[in-house]
């Protein structure tokens, strides 16, 4: 084995100066995408573009990011489940987390409701029991739903990816979530109100990699016309990018990665 580690498979291992060491590998997964748009607002703004609008800009955030390590400066990279506008199964965003040995995994929506006058974001964990709220059930199970309009039907998936979709994560990634969650709530609050104030729990399908924390972040209600319109500006996505890069960096701080070589 020699002593430069691999870059994950689809991370650019670009040098930094001074960096000797691994990358930490953020992985962002725009929800939905081609046949499934997502929610859709009142003028039409579909989901799976304003958020894959908002995951290019934080990639670009985070791989000009370099933050301290436990032995150094760590350079940080983002790996992308889809970065254009095709449909890629909930179970197969896990697996690709999972196959580039993410650090993070940030799963990117827009929230919507049968009402306009629901608003505001929200930050989702997984959860080892009951959901946190008969909304956040809910939630679940509207996102959860995205692998049927794909037309993936979980049934006929083998054994062991049906136990690598549903098994339950450990105590210590739902812990590590819940940290990042209420890192990312504490910046999200400066740039626009929140649906809920702590972060919420329930079973959803793309947080259920058991070792890697992970988030899905509902950024604000499509379905409102107000919050829509900011959704499609680019100040607004300039701004929630920088919210969310602020809760990554906050989140390490207080938990620095180790050094380890990566496996390929």
């Amino acid at each position: 084995m020699g002593s430069k580690p691999n870059a994950a498979p689809g991370v650019q291992a670009t040098p930094v100066q001074g960096q000797t060491d691994r990358l930490v590998v953020i992985a962002l997964d725009p929800g939905h995408g081609g046949e499934d748009p997502g929610a859709v607002g009142p003028a039409g703004t579909r989901e799976k573009d304003v958020v894959l609008q908002i995951a290019h800009r934080l990639r670009e955030r985070i791989n000009a990011t370099t933050i301290q390590g436990r032995n150094g400066k760590l350079a940080m990279r983002a790996y992308m489940t889809r970065d254009a506008d095709f449909f890629v199964p909930l179970h197969v965003r896990v697996q690709k987390a999972q196959r580039v040995q993410a650090d993070l995994f940030v799963s990117i929506h827009a929230d919507a409701f049968f009402t306009p006058t629901a608003g505001g974001a929200s930050v989702f964990a997984l959860s080892q029991g009951a959901a946190s709220s008969s909304a956040a059930r809910w939630m679940a199970a509207k996102e959860n739903k995205a692998d049927l309009v794909g037309g993936l039907n979980i049934g006929v998936q083998d054994a062991q990816v049906k136990h690598a979709l549903f098994d339950m994560s450990t105590t210590a990634q739902i812990n590590d979530s819940l940290q990042l969650g209420g890192a990312m709530l504490g910046e999200i609050r400066q740039v626009g109100r929140l649906h809920k104030p702590k972060v919420e729990q329930a079973g959803f399908a793309v947080l259920k990699a058991p070792d890697i924390p992970s988030v899905l972040v509902e950024t604000a209600f499509i379905s409102n016309p107000e919050e829509e319109a900011r959704l499609r500006s680019d100040t607004f996505q300039e701004q929630l990018a920088d919210a969310l890069m602020r809760g990554i960096r906050n989140y390490f701080a207080r938990n620095p990665p180790l050094a380890r070589n990566r496996n390929t």
